[in-house]
């Protein structure tokens, strides 16, 4: 079984993984998850991990994406090493860096659309009005003009979505992180948002590492990763 490398580039790796282990306790016993994973994501690619349900795909996403720490290894976005970074700086970093879409959309039922997609920029200081100018746009750019005062409650599944996509990008992240984006939606509103992720990546030039099952979604990501055994291989 040969380990997850990126083809050859000119360009360095936008997030570099080595040596990643992820251990947890449960009642005294070890469950091993991680085991030395490899990976090089470079920037603008799309990358999709597979993988059969509660073999750590989540996990490594959220490690990924420094939402969780790893037992071991190294997690670097260019010179960025994360696990070097102190809890404050690797929130700030995550916020601005980093974009996420989950399966489900963990939107803030209180908050408009707009108000949702303000968010990121809120946090990192931007000022009321440049956040909001910014939901503005990029809720424009998912099709959402219309829908901006809306509460999620307000909203489909496919527009709560949308929203989670546009808060992920508002801020303009070197990643994309998904985890299973369309696994909480109809074929048909599945297919708008596979299409919105990719038109973003090529738009942005953002990486994107989906997270999936939905075999068409990976269909159209450049590699194909299936986690097996706590390591990643290349399946396509």
């Amino acid at each position: 079984m040969s380990e997850a490398l990126a083809p050859a580039a000119a360009a360095a790796p936008l997030i570099y993984v080595d040596g990643l282990v992820k251990h947890y306790t449960d009642a005294g016993r070890v469950v091993r998850v991680l085991e030395g994973v490899h990976l090089e994501v470079r920037p603008s690619e799309k990358i999709a991990i597979v993988g059969e349900s509660g073999v750590g795909k989540s996990t490594l996403l959220h490690i990924l994406g420094a939402l969780d720490r790893p037992t071991a290894g190294v997690v670097r976005y260019g010179a960025d090493d994360l696990n070097q970074l102190q809890p404050r700086a690797v929130a700030a970093f995550r916020n601005r860096e980093i974009g996420f879409v989950f399966q489900f959309h963990h939107l803030m039922a209180d908050l408009t659309a707009e108000e949702n997609v303000m968010m990121p920029g809120l946090i990192a200081r931007l000022g009321w009005d440049r956040a909001r100018q910014e939901s503005r746009a990029i809720l424009g750019r998912v099709g959402l003009q219309e829908r901006l005062s809306h509460k999620p409650g307000e909203l489909s599944g496919g527009e709560q979505q949308r929203v989670s996509v546009a808060r992920a990008v508002v801020l303009s992240p070197r990643a994309l992180l998904a985890d299973e984006p369309t696994g909480n939606l109809d074929p048909a509103t599945g297919e708008e948002v596979q299409r919105l992720l990719i038109e973003l990546n090529r738009e942005r030039g953002v990486a994107l590492v989906v997270v999936t099952h939905n075999p068409r979604l990976a269909a159209e990501m450049d590699r194909v990763l299936r986690l097996r055994d706590g390591r990643l291989e290349e399946e396509r």
